[in-house]
C-alpha cells in the first residue's frame, strides 16, 4: 500500500457518509421531547386548576360577606387587589370598616388592613391576617375602645352559609378604652389568645354542639376582677348544647333558645395558672329564665393561699366595717378608719381574715394532687349569677339575656 499523506487521508475520511443515529440516541431524544410536553401539560393543567380554586374561593368569600350582611354586618374596604398566583388566592383590603347594625347601638369597626386567602388544594378554608389597630366606635361617633397586635390570623373552614368550623390566634393582643384625647385604659392584655370553634354534632342547620377552645397566655384585666390583675394563663375547652342551628344571630337569642331547649354549658377541661397556684376544674352549667348562669364546677387548687387574697376579701371586710359603722364610701371612713385607732390595724384584719377564709376553705374542701402538688377540690358554685367558692362568695356573672 502506497504511502498517503495525513491531507490525503482527512479528505478520504471527510467524504465518509456520517451513520444515522443509533437506538440510544433516539430514546434520549423522545425522552427528552416527553418531558418537555409532560412540563407543558402540567403547566396548563396548574393554570385550570387555580383559575378554578380561585373562583372556589371568591364564590366563598363572597357568600361569607352576603351571610353577614343578611345579619346586618357591613364590610368594606377602600382598596381592594388580588393575587396570590401560582400557589394560592388572595384578596386584600386596604382600609377595611365593618357596620354591626344588628346591635344596640349600632357600632363601626375600622382595621388597617385584611388580607384573606386559600390554598389551591382547599378552596373553600379561609385564612385572614388582620394588620391593626382596629378601632369600635359608635356610628358618627369617636373611636370608644382600641385594640392592636403584633401578629392576627384568622381562619374559617365551610362553605356558605354554613361554617364548619373557625379559630383566631392573636399575639400580643392589647385592649383599651379611649377617653378624650390621648387617654387610655387598658381593659385586656395577652401574650397570645387563641379560640377556636367547631361543630362537634349534628348540624350547621340542625341542632348544632359546638365545642369552643379557649387558650390564653400571660393575660390580665385588671379591672374587672382583682384576680385577673397578675398574669395567668387559662386553657378552657367548653361544649355548648341547645341551639336550634349556625345561622347568624345575636348571642343573646342564641342563649334563649339554649335556656327554652334545656340546653346548658359543659366545661370539660379548665386550667388556671397564675404564679405558682394551679386550678383544674370541670363540671355543667346552665341558663336559668332570668338569663342568669346557674350550676356547679369543681375545682382542685393549688395555692388556695395565694389566691383568696385576690378573690375580693378587703371588699367583703369594708361591706362588714360599713355595716358596723353604719357608713359607706371612702375607705377613711371603713377599714381605712382603723389604722387611726392603731397603726396597722388594717393590715392584720385582712391579713387574719384571709387565713381564717384560707382554714375554711380546707376544712371545707377535700384533699387531692395536681401536678405532684398537694391540693384542695372545692365546689365553684354559680346561683342565679352569683358566684361562690365553698361559702365564699366571689363575683358575679352578668346575664346572657
Amino acid at each position: 500500500m502506497a504511502a498517503e499523506s495525513p491531507i490525503s487521508m482527512m479528505r478520504q475520511q471527510a467524504k465518509r457518509p456520517r451513520a444515522p443515529p443509533s437506538g440510544r440516541a433516539r430514546r434520549r431524544l423522545w425522552r427528552i421531547l416527553a418531558a418537555v410536553a409532560i412540563i407543558v401539560v402540567l403547566a396548563i393543567a396548574w393554570g385550570w386548576l387555580w383559575y378554578y380554586a380561585a373562583a372556589v374561593t371568591d364564590r366563598t368569600l363572597a357568600g361569607w360577606v352576603e351571610r353577614e350582611a343578611a345579619a346586618g354586618r357591613i364590610y368594606s374596604c377602600g382598596i381592594q387587589s388580588i393575587g396570590g398566583f401560582p400557589l394560592g388566592m388572595k384578596v386584600r383590603c386596604a382600609d377595611a370598616a365593618a357596620e354591626i347594625k344588628n346591635s344596640v347601638p349600632p357600632y363601626a369597626v375600622k382595621a388597617r388592613s385584611v388580607t384573606f386567602g386559600a390554598e389551591v388544594y382547599r378552596p373553600t378554608r379561609l385564612t385572614g391576617d388582620i394588620v391593626g389597630p382596629l378601632a369600635v366606635a359608635e356610628l358618627g361617633q369617636s373611636p370608644s375602645f382600641v385594640a392592636d397586635w403584633t401578629r392576627a390570623r384568622v381562619s374559617v373552614r365551610g362553605v356558605p352559609p354554613d361554617p364548619e368550623g373557625l379559630s383566631a390566634t392573636v399575639d400580643g393582643l392589647r385592649l383599651d378604652r379611649v377617653a378624650g384625647d390621648n387617654n387610655a385604659e387598658a381593659l385586656f392584655n395577652a401574650k397570645r389568645a387563641e379560640l377556636e370553634g367547631r361543630i362537634a354534632g349534628g348540624s350547621p342547620r340542625n341542632r348544632p354542639v359546638i365545642e369552643v377552645i379557649l387558650q390564653l397566655a400571660a393575660a390580665t384585666a385588671p379591672t374587672l376582677h382583682p384576680l385577673l390583675a397578675v398574669p395567668l394563663d387559662i386553657e378552657l375547652d367548653a361544649v355548648l348544647r341547645g341551639f336550634k342551628d349556625s345561622s347568624p344571630k345575636p348571642w343573646a337569642e342564641r342563649f334563649r333558645e339554649m335556656q327554652a331547649t334545656g340546653g346548658g354549658i359543659e366545661i370539660k377541661s379548665l386550667r388556671f395558672t397564675q404564679g405558682s397556684a394551679i386550678v383544674v376544674g370541670a363540671g355543667t352549667l346552665r341558663v336559668n329564665e332570668h338569663g342568669k348562669l346557674d350550676g356547679l364546677v369543681r375545682v382542685a387548687i393549688v395555692g388556695l393561699d395565694e389566691i383568696v387574697p385576690l378573690l375580693g376579701v378587703d371588699r367583703l371586710i369594708q361591706q362588714g366595717i360599713d355595716r358596723l359603722s353604719g357608713t359607706k364610701g371612702s375607705p377613711a371612713q371603713g377599714i381605712g378608719a382603723l389604722d387611726h385607732l392603731i397603726p396597722g390595724l388594717s393590715d392584720a384584719v385582712r391579713e387574719s381574715a384571709n387565713a381564717s377564709l384560707v382554714d375554711n376553705l380546707k376544712k371545707m374542701g377535700e384533699p387531692s394532687v395536681i401536678d405532684r402538688q398537694q391540693a384542695i377540690v372545692l365546689p365553684l358554685r354559680f346561683a342565679d349569677g352569683a358566684i361562690y367558692l365553698g361559702m365564699l362568695r366571689v363575683g358575679e356573672a352578668p346575664p346572657l339575656f
